[in-house]
């Protein structure tokens, strides 16, 4: 008998209807415009709105006009944006005419781009003016992508907004609708008729946490199958609304949130850019019953001084990923938030992206501790990083999945395609995780994380944790420090507690002295694993996934430490530690 979860029931007129699985991106619109033409699809605030047979018309509309510009099949299409309408309408525009939609992270600068353009070989590019102080026409300009500087982007699209004048050497956007009057449907049927599901339809670089960005080949039955069965987990039906304010340029915007949610005929409300106080008005407005983000969107929404102003009650169920959640935020995300069935994903972009996920009614420790059961049709097993030998069950090493969902490779980087993917098809994770009898995964840390004390291995987690108990502490990050004696000594980089008054100027609030964090780590650790460091922090650096970027922390407090020494010369002591001595054994 079919699986009602994976085959797509049909409607009185033999229509196919959701959930859709191992179809082409391209083709997923087309059958949700079809199958349920009147739904909402894409609802922006003061922006278009369109229901899935609009959205399929505005997606063909400007694969003709990209046809008529001259993308052809493989191409590779960077698109440098926030969460503008135009972002979903090429997502899909693209992939019917066999184009390879490439990412492109709004934080980027100057040198980032032009590593990515001249790294995926991209023809194209299609970008906006800039986002938050950054100027993309100008870091364009800066690295000759407008000239003969770089010779395979042969095409500058440019989305404008009101008042904004298209600069030379770009063509506008809308260019592309008037211009798709020059090619007929029937070539978008036949670019869209050879595109197999197999076949690489986006490119995701992945965070680079450390080293250079790699291009993630995938496929559109990595990621469109993937997005079902985290739909299918979450319940999703054409009546849900998602509220997506994580970023399309990722997984977890692109893939997670746009394919997740259409997978299952559900509508998505996106905001351009995260801002606590828009996610919350859209949810009321729109009585959107999904909501995606990692742990510090959650918080940041939760302490928003208008929170109480707004009706959640629509909520009912959404993704956290990025990080674990600490146990009294999940809390309050269950019960302020409304979001009883809220659930935890974690994953990877060479997995495109998502292995495994806590079930909607999983206990807040689950939530919490744990990042739930392996996903369907994948498989998972625990290694030691050095050898590959396999772990028995409850022991840590690194997390290695098989399955539909691994990448289809590094572009133009074999030999790290060979590294992160044997020949047996097993993707190794880089992260340090257990799985128990029940088959439930624990992430206890990044291999690269772990810290080697005097030949002592740490884990960061455990520290994190501790510290994050403190009552004047909001969050914290361990890592290592070089140390002349134990080769490496801990770390932590600690975001405290606002308080009413008393700080200066731009300077966090601090109600904590780095003393009592020591002592009190002390109290709760053994000795080896209490923080000999302790810096105090307004924010963390961030990828766009929502993962912290640690060594961004040490070579900031590497920077503080060097400082300080040649202030006091002679006086070794850490002045982010209150001048607490160091730490004996």
């Amino acid at each position: 008998m079919p699986d009602p979860h994976t085959t797509p029931t049909r409607t009185a007129y033999g229509l196919p209807r959701p959930p859709f699985r191992d179809v082409t991106v391209g083709n997923l619109l087309s059958l949700l415009a079809a199958a349920l033409p009147a739904r909402p699809a894409l609802l922006y605030d003061n922006g278009p709105r369109y229901t899935f047979a609009e959205l399929e018309a505005e997606a063909r509309l400007v694969a003709r006009g990209l046809l008529a510009h001259g993308v052809e099949p493989g191409e590779r299409v960077v698109v440098w944006a926030t969460n503008v309408p135009e972002w979903v309408v090429l997502q899909f525009a693209l992939a019917k005419i066999g184009a390879v939609l490439v990412t492109a992270n709004t934080s980027l600068n100057a040198r980032d781009i032009d590593y990515l353009l001249r790294q995926s070989k991209a023809a194209t590019i299609v970008t906006i003016s800039g986002f938050r102080g950054l100027d993309y026409l100008g870091a364009l300009e800066e690295i000759g992508a407008t000239r003969v500087g770089m010779p395979d982007l042969e095409r500058r699209i440019f989305i404008g907004r009101p008042g904004e004048v298209t600069p030379p050497a770009y063509t506008p956007f809308e260019a592309l609708r008037a211009d798709a009057l020059r090619v007929d449907d029937a070539v978008v049927d036949a670019r869209g008729a050879a595109v197999g599901v197999d076949d690489v339809i986006n490119m995701q670089y992945t965070s680079g946490t450390t080293g250079f960005p790699k291009g993630v080949m995938l496929s559109s039955r990595n990621i469109v199958n993937n997005g079902e069965v985290l739909g299918r987990m979450l319940g999703y039906t054409p009546e849900d609304r998602l509220c997506l304010c994580v970023p399309l340029f990722h997984c977890f915007g692109c893939v997670i949130g746009v394919l997740g949610s259409y997978t299952h005929g559900a509508s998505i409300c996106p905001l351009e850019w995260f801002e606590p106080a828009r996610v919350l008005a859209t949810i009321a407005r729109e009585r959107c019953t999904a909501l995606y983000g990692v742990p510090t969107m959650f918080l940041a929404e939760l302490e928003h001084l208008d929170f109480g102003r707004f009706d959640l009650t629509s909520l009912r169920t959404g993704i956290m990923a990025g990080s674990l959640c600490p146990q009294p935020l999940m809390r309050r995300v269950m019960q302020e938030m409304h979001l009883p069935e809220i659930t935890i994903v974690y994953g990877l972009t060479e997995a495109s992206p998502a292995i495994t996920m806590t079930p909607r009614d999983a206990s807040v420790a689950d939530r919490s501790e744990t990042v739930g059961l392996v996903l369907p049709e994948q498989e998972v097993r625990i290694v030691d990083p050095a050898s590959g030998a396999v772990r028995a069950t409850g022991e840590p090493g690194e997390l290695c999945v098989r399955g539909y969902n691994v990448m289809k490779g590094y572009f133009n980087d074999p030999d790290a395609t060979r590294a992160a993917v044997d020949a047996d098809g097993w993707l190794r994770s880089g992260d340090e995780a257990s799985i128990d009898a029940a088959g439930v995964v624990r992430i206890t840390g990044r291999i690269k994380d772990i810290l080697i004390r005097g030949g002592e291995n740490i884990s960061p987690r455990e520290i994190e944790d501790c510290l994050r108990e403190h009552p004047a502490v909001a969050d914290a990050y361990v890592y290592g420090m070089a140390d002349d004696f134990f080769g490496e000594v801990v770390a932590a980089a600690v975001r405290p507690r606002p308080v009413p008054a008393g700080a200066a100027a731009g300077e966090p609030e601090v109600d904590v002295e780095a003393d009592a964090l020591i002592r009190w780590c002390r109290q709760r650790l053994a000795r080896f694993k209490v923080p000999v460091h302790v810096r105090f922090v307004s924010e963390f650096p961030m990828t766009a996934s929502g993962k912290v970027q640690k060594y961004k922390l040490r070579e900031a407090h590497a920077a503080a430490l060097r400082d300080e020494s040649e202030e006091n010369p002679g006086n070794p002591g850490n002045p982010d530690v209150g001048g607490a001595a160091r730490q004996a054994d």
